[in-house]
């Protein structure tokens, strides 16, 4: 397959010439996202001069770069956010969506995250394909936004530090956003989200450099993912002193934040407190994005600017698809030095 014809990669690639599709066999290329780059200020400001943003606009964005992320208080409505609940929770009703039980204890109340509601839930389109929300993601990636995948939870994940760049690779690196959209209050005790501002700034790390071979995390899944990637991720944090911030969020708000910020789902502290929110992850027409999708008996390469267009429409039957294999695309990091890419799927 050869598709670096459609995407704005500086190196073009011819996939099936590859020894494997890792992240080691294919070529530096760019470009870097704008709020990446070294003279983003300035570019930011000559925005501005030529009317191409507005100062708040500028402002946030000069935000994104210092911090890695966004947040855009009461972004979605609260009736849109209701209906859109609502036909969640009549597919659970009814059976078009079953919930695993996912127990912190005996005595959890609340059923686990679901995968890509979107693809039996026609209402979330409603959050994907939301104006605004859109709107402030080409602002930041000066680029037209795909959506890909969504996850929904009842409550929170307490899913281990990571950066979404472990799970999900665009090539060129950096053009993958996530939104987080609070569906209710958001109680400090009920494992809210938590995200370290700064982080985006550090090296991406990836498999490769944690010692995950694709052989291994054949044989040893998220085995593999807890033992080595989870603790490299702590010792950075350690390293580089960042500090915790938490998403007290009230009902409607949306963060954004970068393809490298490191998050994860804090402790929940109540476990009767619910967390009701459903996180987007998007990418940008003319990339290639390399995860685990859903397929027919074979693996394949999302690439928006070519056959797949991200969830357009957005329900589609399922049918006997199933997790394959990842398709691996190259990338090179802001910092300048190489990286190798994660098999493992996943998402807050």
């Amino acid at each position: 397959m050869h598709v670096s014809s459609e995407i704005f990669a500086e190196k073009s690639v011819n996939f099936a010439e590859l020894p494997s599709l890792r992240a080691e066999n294919f070529p530096y290329s760019g470009p870097h996202p704008w709020l990446d780059q070294p003279d983003a200020p300035e570019k930011i400001e000559r925005k501005v001069q030529r009317g191409e943003l507005t100062p708040a606009e500028a402002e946030q964005c000069h935000y994104w770069r210092e911090n890695g992320y966004i947040i855009l208080p009461k972004l979605i409505d609260e009736h849109t956010l209701d209906e859109v609940w609502r036909a969640y929770e009549k597919a659970v009703e009814t059976g078009a969506i079953t919930l695993k039980p996912e127990l912190a204890s005996e005595n959890d109340p609340y059923p686990g995250r679901f995968l890509d509601p979107h693809q039996k839930v026609e209402a979330f389109c409603k959050i994907l394909r939301h104006e605004q929300l859109l709107h402030w993601i080409r602002v930041l990636m000066e680029r037209e936004p795909e959506p890909f995948q969504t996850i929904t939870c009842h409550k929170g994940s307490q899913q281990g530090a990571h950066s979404d760049s472990i799970h999900m690779t665009t090539y060129p690196l950096g053009y993958l956003t996530a939104a987080w959209v609070a569906f209710e209050d958001i109680h400090p005790d009920c494992g809210p989200l938590v995200y370290y501002p700064g982080s985006h700034r550090l090296p991406y790390l990836f498999s490769k450099d944690v010692g995950i071979s694709e052989d291994e995390f054949k044989a040893r899944k998220y085995e593999a993912y807890h033992e080595k990637y989870e603790p490299r991720i702590q010792q950075m944090i350690a390293d580089y002193r960042l500090a915790p911030h938490y998403f007290h969020a009230k009902k409607g708000d949306v963060p954004i934040w970068h393809a490298n910020l490191i998050h994860g789902g804090s402790p929940r502290r109540d476990l009767q407190l619910s967390r009701k929110a459903l996180v987007c992850h998007f990418f940008v027409k003319g990339s290639c994005l390399s995860r685990f999708v859903r397929v027919r008996n074979k693996a394949i390469l999302r690439d928006v600017s070519a056959a797949h267009t991200g969830i357009t429409p957005c329900v589609e039957d399922p049918g006997d698809w199933r997790y394959d294999r990842a398709l691996l695309a190259p990338f090179q990091g802001p910092l300048g030095s190489r990286y190798s890419h994660s098999i493992v799927p996943g998402g807050l």
